[in-house]
C-alpha cells in the first residue's frame, strides 16, 4: 500500500545463534528463523532481547523471502520470515502474521541533480519506459535501473506496489541491500531501491523523495512471520510470537526504525 509519509534488513546466508544465559539444554528448545535479509537487523535485535528475557536460544538464516517461505511450508525452520505478502497458493499452507511495518526508498548517486519523482516516473525508470535521466529533469544520461535477485521479497514488494510485477527491465540484479548501495554509489547513472534502514543517507547515496497529488507519499510495506496454518504451535515458538507483538516486542521493533503493528 501507497500511504502519506508518516514517522517511520542485506541477502546475506548467514547463521545468527542469539543466546543468553540459558537454562540447561533438556529443559529448552531452539527456535528457528529463515527468510527475508531485509529483516535480518529486526530479527537479531528480537532474537537477543526475547532470549536475555526467556533464556530460549533464537537461530535465524537469512536467505531470502522466499527461502524462508519454503522452509516454514516443509517444515525446515519454526517460523518464515517474509518481506512480502505470501501468494495464494502459499496462503493454502502458511498463515502470515504481520510484525513490523518499513519503508522501500529509491536512492541515486548523490550527484544526481533530479530532487524527486513521480510514482509514474519511477515505474517508468524501471520497466524501460524513461531511459535518460533528461526525461526527468536530470542530466544527459542512460538510467541504469538496479534492483533485488528475483527472490527477494523486496524486489517483489517494490514491483507489486507500483504496479508493475515481472515487467521491470534490471540492468544489475543484486542478492543483497548493500551491493545495491555498492552499485549505486559507484555508477553515476544509477537507480536502486532498498529498506528504510539500509537507506541511512551518507557515503555516496542520496535518497529520492516521491510525489504525489496530496505531497510526499512512500512506498510501505508489512514484515511477515509465517507459520504452518492449522497446526498446532509448539509452546515456546507460540511465546515467541506472542512475545514479537508485545509491548516489549514492539518497542524492540521501533528501536530498528521500524513501524510497530498492532
Amino acid at each position: 500500500m501507497i500511504l502519506p509519509k508518516k514517522a517511520a534488513l542485506l541477502a546475506v546466508s548467514a547463521v545468527l545463534l542469539f543466546s543468553g544465559c540459558l537454562p540447561p539444554a533438556s529443559s529448552r528448545r531452539t527456535i528457528s528463523l529463515s527468510g527475508s535479509a531485509s529483516m535480518e537487523q529486526v530479527l537479531r535485535a528480537l532474537g537477543e532481547d526475547f532470549t536475555a528475557r526467556t533464556g530460549i536460544s533464537v537461530e535465524a538464516q537469512f536467505g531470502g523471502s522466499s527461502q524462508g517461505i519454503r522452509d516454514a511450508a516443509e517444515g525446515k525452520a519454526d517460523i518464515g520470515c517474509t518481506s512480502r505478502a505470501l501468494t495464494a497458493q502459499e496462503q493454502e499452507i502458511l498463515e502470515a502474521i504481520p510484525v513490523a511495518s518499513d519503508y522501500i526508498i529509491p536512492i541515486v548517486h548523490p550527484d544526481n541533480p533530479v530532487p524527486s519523482l513521480t510514482l509514474r516516473q519511477l515505474s517508468g525508470l524501471y520497466t524501460g519506459e524513461i531511459r535518460n535521466w533528461a526525461e526527468v529533469g536530470g542530466t544527459d544520461s542512460p538510467v541504469v535501473a538496479i534492483g533485488r535477485d528475483a527472490a527477494s521479497g523486496t524486489r517483489a514488494a517494490f514491483e507489486e506496489l507500483l504496479g508493475v510485477s515481472g515487467q521491470c527491465l534490471y540492468a544489475q540484479e543484486k542478492d543483497s541491500a548493500g551491493g545495491i548501495r555498492i552499485a549505486v554509489e559507484t555508477t553515476p547513472g544509477a537507480i536502486g531501491y532498498v529498506s528504510l534502514e539500509a537507506a541511512e543517507e551518507g557515503g555516496k547515496i542520496k535518497r529520492l523523495p516521491l510525489n504525489g497529488e496530496d505531497g510526499e507519499v512512500t512506498l510501505s510495506r508489512l514484515f511477515f512471520m509465517a507459520v504452518p496454518r492449522g497446526k498446532a504451535l509448539r509452546d515456546d515458538v507460540r511465546e515467541f510470537l506472542d512475545y514479537v507483538h508485545s509491548e516489549e516486542g514492539q518497542d524492540v521493533v521501533r528501536s530498528q526504525k521500524l513501524g510497530a503493528v498492532e
